[in-house]
């Protein structure tokens, strides 16, 4: 008599079940804005739904547990989650350390009654009751994988459960059940659908319940927990255990619990509206992850999602400044992802129809280590391709600046957007940088055959100031990845990878050539206001300003030398680029040396 009807019912029907024993239980069902009363006595007999307290010899020197009350109104909380709280009451896990140390070291095997009056030893309050004995069960058993696959030689009882110290769900279940009971505090083993291993997004649960957990009543409310969950997981072929606590199940917000466990009695999921088998078959999985890492909500909120024109988009909200990655198919490739100061914005254009996996992954952005643990699973069912998505091979995840850049010193940047679009294949990008950065640029295409040296030469940087311009001169048509370094002008090693950008440009006629070569005396001030293009046409009077300080003299070399003039800051004048391949620019820098340096090269048009 466990499965009662799990279409919300439009009327009251009453349904009375029958235990093995005889143990009548009659409970009314009421449609899902009322709250449920019991409409006989609520008797447990010798069947297997009794509670151990009320056998009364075993626990003597025990106080006796009044006969649970059902879920009622002051139960519930409304769904969806608030995002107030990741538990149902106010817990501070600071206060359970010295609790949490000594429920570990217990170390009773042979009796219940005996590990839970150990237990009580350092425990005042109910809630601390409650969190000694989970705290115990979470450490001590562990998932019996073997017993899962052979259920014949399994046995879920408490007494055994202790013993073994292995057990499935509805050993764990009971066994803290018993135990609370021992310990005075109502308990109930509640049973239930669950996504846990195994499940496939989008799957539809049918027949018999699959997993068991508790409810405990504490400061007058009843509250979820889930000691199965809490103690750690199994490998992914399911044949090894690995203690792994999860604090989250511990006292879980209602609204967060449904996310993953579906109780028979939809009054035991202590919501407000309940949720129907669909809306749970339905939901966005999110898992303990999600919530540990302070993530909020997901959209969009369904587990599968179809492509628009191509493109299916996703974004996380989050508390605080998260770090993001995703996988479509195993590489991140295919989209477009930015990081928001709450969170983060993916654009996914797979470059194949059909279903495909998404995962999402996130870390703290304080966490030292490069772990990023996965929050979110999503089937993307793609039935167009949006060819001109293709992204170069080497963009990478995120696109764009955010508050990860800001902090690496690049402020106020001119593109906030990933993407920058030029017509002309011209495009320059500036920011405000940070004291002591200096920066490295180059472009990178796939169908491109750039030097690495040519790859920087289509950029020029200008400095004024604390402003940095990038100016960038695009090759050819195409899609473009904009990569920026950095480094501390003070540090002598390598630059730091910081972020990039996507370029495009669509026009074929484009064909900039790259900028002029500089060299190591070519100040990070200086500035070329023309000629800008690095390829000079032959046989041509070429007019030169460039803007230098704290220099002598500045002399143009082609077949023939031609000195610049200075007028308010700019070095001025013309050269002529017949009869030879290069031009040189050289400056004096002292009146009194003779020695010239180079400081821009350019090249001529072959005839």
């Amino acid at each position: 008599g466990q499965q009662v009807s799990r279409e919300p019912c439009e009327q009251a029907q009453a349904i009375t079940s029958y235990s093995n024993e005889g143990t009548q239980v009659t409970v009314e069902i009421h449609p899902k804005d009322t709250t449920p009363q019991l409409l006989k006595k609520l008797s447990f007999g010798k069947g297997p739904r009794r509670l151990p307290s009320l056998r009364g010899q075993d626990n003597k020197g025990f106080q006796r547990t009044e006969a649970p009350r059902p879920p009622g109104g002051k139960d519930l909380h409304t769904y969806p989650w608030d995002k107030s709280s990741l538990k149902s009451m106010p817990v501070d896990l600071q206060q359970f350390e010295k609790l949490d140390a000594y429920a570990l070291k217990v170390n009773v095997k042979n009796s219940i009654e005996e590990l839970v009056k150990a237990l009580l030893k350092q425990a005042q309050t109910d809630l601390e009751k409650v969190r000694a004995i989970w705290m115990w069960i979470c450490h001590h058993i562990e998932y019996d994988v073997v017993g899962y696959h052979n259920k014949s030689q399994l046995s879920s009882k408490p007494i055994d459960v202790l013993q073994t110290g292995k057990s499935i769900c509805e050993g764990y279940a009971g066994l803290f059940e018993q135990m609370c009971s021992i310990a005075g505090i109502q308990c109930m083993k509640l049973s239930g659908y669950s996504k846990g291993y195994g499940y496939k997004m989008g799957q539809t649960f049918t027949g018999d319940s699959d997993h068991a957990w508790n409810a405990v009543y504490l400061d007058g409310r009843w509250h979820l927990l889930d000691s199965t969950w809490g103690s750690g997981a199994v490998d992914d072929s399911f044949t090894k255990f690995t203690f792994r606590y999860n604090e989250f199940y511990f006292l879980t917000h209602p609204a967060l619990f449904i996310n993953n466990h579906f109780p028979d009695n939809s009054n035991w999921q202590l919501l407000k509206p309940t949720l129907t088998l669909n809306d749970f078959e339905n939901n966005m999985l999110h898992n303990s992850n999600f919530y540990m890492l302070g993530l909020l909500t997901a959209h969009p909120e369904t587990a599968v999602i179809q492509t628009e024109n191509g493109k299916a988009s996703i974004s996380v909200d989050c508390r605080s400044a998260t770090l993001f990655t995703f996988k479509l198919k195993g590489t991140d490739e295919h989209g477009l992802m930015t990081l928001k100061k709450h969170g983060m914005k993916l654009d996914i254009y797979p470059q194949k129809t059909g279903s495909h996996k998404l995962q999402i992954f996130a870390k703290p952005s304080k966490a030292s280590e490069e772990v990023y643990n996965c929050v979110l699973e999503y089937v993307v069912e793609c039935k167009s391709v949006d060819k001109a998505m293709r992204f170069p091979k080497d963009l990478h995840q995120p696109v764009g600046p955010s508050w990860f850049t800001e902090r690496q010193g690049f402020l106020r940047p001119s593109h906030p957007d990933p993407i920058i679009h030029t017509n002309d294949g011209r495009c320059s990008v500036t920011f405000t940088l940070g004291k002591d950065i200096s920066v490295l640029a180059s472009l990178h295409s796939d169908n491109s055959s750039l030097t690495e040296d040519m790859r920087r030469r289509h950029i020029m940087q200008i400095h004024r100031g604390n402003q940095i311009e990038l100016k960038i001169h695009l090759p050819h048509a195409g899609n473009f990845v904009l990569k920026i370094y950095a480094k501390k002008k003070s540090d002598p090693g390598n630059y730091d990878y910081i972020f990039n950008y996507l370029i495009t440009c669509l026009n074929t006629e484009v064909k900039w050539p790259a900028f002029p070569q500089s060299y190591s005396k070519w100040a990070e001030d200086y500035e070329i206001l023309e000629p800008l293009s690095g390829l000079l046409p032959a046989n041509r009077n070429v007019q030169f300003k460039l803007k230098m300080h704290g220099i002598a003299k500045v002399l143009v070399q082609a077949e023939n030398t031609y000195p610049l003039t200075q007028s308010r800051g700019y070095w001025e004048g013309t050269c002529n680029t017949s009869g030879c391949r290069e031009v040189f620019v050289m400056v004096h820098e002292n009146a009194n040396h003779s020695f010239y340096s180079h400081v821009l090269k350019y090249e001529v048009e072959t005839q």
